[in-house]
């Protein structure tokens, strides 16, 4: 999908969850080839399967159907009644090709400190903290977003004060920080990641290959795969981590963990290291060597935790980071 009409997606995200019916349009995106069956019943599955769930997860999945997505999924609109939405999408088209600063990206996130009352504007500051000196504890909350979606005044109100997070500001060290709960009419852009533990991280590193795959050591991997189970912990994740698996070892340990009991959990990653190949694909890119020099396709690894799959993961995100060399079009990490 093209930027611009991804941001535009995005843009009435909330709107399309809020107004879609969904139970009129999948005739018309099978018909279209948008989607699959399989992946209409995966849609249908998403979170507790009402209405809103189905949007949602439909409006998600989208932007993953290739560029001419949107107008397909326009036509779509207007064959099933639901007009005023595909005015909304096609007048949103036609104005980012006359003005491409019409559909700006949401991305560009600027850092606020909201530190106590009574602190003037120029105090109030974006701080770097000293791993090595304790955090100040009376600059909590942060606000991450468009300057339009601040908070009318700067105030120390949070979602959960009694359980702060986490979260990097840059590179000197990190402080307990929360998200303010009242950024109204944006709900349906987050997901709610307050568990402790948040959740699963499977962590597959692939070093040695044996000779007849013709695929060289991985030097320096272990040191990611050092690094990677030290943040994913720190973030509150039980991290599992094997090493050099074959490829029906992969699928293994990957059903094994689909199998588990999710619904406590708020989040699940796998993180996969290894050589890469391209392969063909109907929805995601490459493949991934196991080490006997066989492949394992990233459209099977990221399908054994859809909703059938995995039925305790449903609307829940599923974050999946792929570090192996395919070529092409090849990603570096996928988020579902």
């Amino acid at each position: 999908m093209d930027e611009a009409d991804r941001q535009l997606l995005r843009r009435c995200r909330v709107r399309l969850v809020s107004e879609l019916q969904v139970a009129e349009l999948w005739d018309a995106l099978l018909s279209r080839e948008l989607f699959t069956r399989d992946m209409i019943e995966d849609i249908q599955q998403a979170g507790s399967g009402s209405r809103r769930d189905q949007a949602r997860q439909l409006v998600t999945d989208l932007e993953t159907r290739g560029r001419q997505a949107l107008p397909l999924f326009i036509s779509c609109l207007e064959d099933t009644g639901q007009g005023t939405l595909a005015s909304l999408l096609q007048s949103g088209r036609q104005a980012a090709k006359q003005d491409p600063e019409a559909v700006k990206p949401l991305d560009h996130l600027v850092p606020v400190v909201l530190g106590p009352m009574g602190l003037t504007a120029k105090e109030q500051r974006v701080v770097k903290l000293d791993p090595s000196q304790p955090a100040v504890g009376n600059l909590t909350p942060v606000v991450l977003g468009p300057e339009e979606l601040w908070p009318a005044r700067l105030k120390p109100e949070v979602l959960r004060p009694e359980t702060p997070r986490p979260v990097d500001i840059g590179s000197g060290g990190a402080h307990d920080v929360c998200v303010p709960g009242k950024i109204r009419g944006h709900a349906d852009m987050a997901y709610t990641l307050d568990s402790d533990p948040c959740g699963h991280c499977l962590i597959i590193n692939n070093v040695n290959f044996c000779p007849s795959s013709g695929l060289g050591t991985r030097t320096g991997s272990n040191l990611d795969r050092d690094k990677l189970e030290h943040r994913f912990r720190w973030l509150r994740f039980m991290v599992e981590v094997k090493n050099d698996l074959t490829a029906k070892k992969m699928v293994t340990a990957l059903m094994e963990m689909a199998h588990r009991n999710h619904r406590a959990l708020d989040c699940f990653v796998v993180v996969i290291l290894s050589h890469g190949c391209q392969a063909s694909h109907l929805q995601f890119p490459g493949a991934v060597y196991g080490t006997d020099g066989c492949s394992v396709s990233i459209e099977k690894i990221v399908n054994i935790f859809n909703g059938s799959g995995c039925p305790s993961l449903g609307g829940k995100p599923k974050l999946f980071f792929i570090q192996a060399c395919g070529g092409g079009e090849w990603p570096g990490a996928r988020w579902e």
